[in-house]
């Protein structure tokens, strides 16, 4: 089977709701991160065989797929064909693995994967709410088959973060810690120049909008809860967010006819399901399975991302998995960082393939909790 290799990753600066990147269309916000991955490899982009792009509440300006949209907007000529799929959260991570199978495969040689979000501009479950505008049912909730096999249980992301801080005793202060540890990490990273390398500045924004240094435990305490008796609040929670994000995947035969040197392999790559009402805890099953199938332990590898949709998700994990806090998210994470939800996937490997070279380790593994009880696991391994 062929080897798919990670040649580069970029991002924009994840842009706070209503900040910097607010205003910019959303087919312009995505073409950002293809025309910096193209000018950063060098590579033609008529020479690549697909563009595919995590995205979710595909309308207005995400509408009318997206990837196709952004790749004109970025200069591709018009015979680069572009798909925009949708597994919530994690999008772009599935866009990498489609994009890896189609190298592995050898069906392609030469493949960007990657995800844009504007957020500010379509909140959140818009296309749901819209739905509902013209008397069409949710997605689920409303369905005789569904009921019949799940009731009527309540099926709601901050229902299920309160019942993971409930059922592995997370308190509101474990999760509050958690919190600002990811916004001073974050901070820390920014400060050190961490992210600087793997930012393609945008609109005069040349940093992440997201992390807040005047936040303090005191201030959290100070929030209410989400829910009436609940532990959770907005402050463990990821921040809503605009951003793209990109990576390059490429064969073995492509990496030598286009004088492409790759900074890593994907080693691993898999995606399982879990109760669809508890909705975030699929990392935990996923992460097992992705070890015993790809031969590895806990202890092989170096680095650990997370994505930070609550701290509950993370801590939870990190209980099941007996991974250590310095693994994890070691620069911040979506609480800090903000949770764009289409380019979270690839903003989350960009940052963990820069942090795995400058640390000299060898393996990373990147796994995020999805809607519909789902969670992707990717495992790369670093070269040279």
């Amino acid at each position: 089977m062929t080897t798919a290799y990670i040649v580069d990753a970029v991002r924009s600066p994840v842009g706070k709701r209503g900040g910097s990147l607010s205003g910019i269309h959303s087919a312009d916000l995505g073409a950002h991160s293809l025309t910096a991955l193209v000018e950063r490899t060098g590579v033609d982009p008529g020479a690549i065989d697909d563009v595919i792009l995590g995205c979710t509440d595909t309308i207005g300006s995400q509408s009318g797929n997206i990837a196709r949209s952004a790749l004109l907007v970025a200069g591709f000529p018009e015979h680069v064909p572009g798909v925009t799929i949708d597994r919530q959260c994690g999008s772009s991570q599935q866009a990498v693995h489609f994009a890896a199978q189609a190298v592995m495969s050898g069906t392609n040689d030469l493949v960007i994967a990657g995800g844009v979000q504007n957020m500010s501009a379509i909140p959140i479950s818009s296309a749901m709410l819209l739905g509902q505008q013209f008397g069409f049912s949710t997605p689920f909730a409303e369905s005789p088959g569904w009921r019949e096999r799940f009731g009527d249980q309540e099926v709601s992301q901050f229902h299920a973060a309160e019942m993971i801080a409930e059922k592995w005793g997370l308190s509101r202060e474990a999760m509050e810690q958690f919190a600002l540890e990811s916004h001073q990490r974050a901070i820390a990273a920014t400060d050190a120049g961490y992210f600087a390398a793997e930012i393609a500045p945008l609109n005069g924004l040349t940093f992440d909008e997201g992390p807040r240094r005047g936040t303090s435990l005191e201030r959290m305490a100070a929030l209410p809860t989400l829910s009436e008796g609940g532990r959770t609040t907005a402050a463990v929670a990821s921040q809503i967010s605009d951003a793209s994000s990109a990576v390059l995947i490429a064969s073995e035969r492509a990496l030598t006819e286009h004088g492409l040197t790759p900074r890593a392999r994907i080693h691993h790559l898999s995606v399982r399901g879990a109760d669809p009402v508890w909705m975030l805890t699929a990392p935990i099953p996923a992460t097992a399975y992705a070890l015993e199938r790809s031969g590895l332990s806990i202890d092989d590898i170096d680095l650990f991302e997370v994505n930070e949709a609550f701290a509950a998700v993370v801590l939870a994990w990190m209980q099941e998995t007996g991974v250590e806090r310095d693994r994890v998210n070691v620069n911040g994470g979506g609480i800090a960082l903000g949770h764009p939800i289409g380019a979270t996937g690839t903003r989350l490997m960009t940052t963990m393939l820069n942090e795995l070279e400058r640390r000299g380790g060898r393996y990373a593994l990147q796994t995020m909790c999805e809607g519909g009880g789902l969670a992707n696991v990717t495992i790369i391994e670093r070269l040279g």
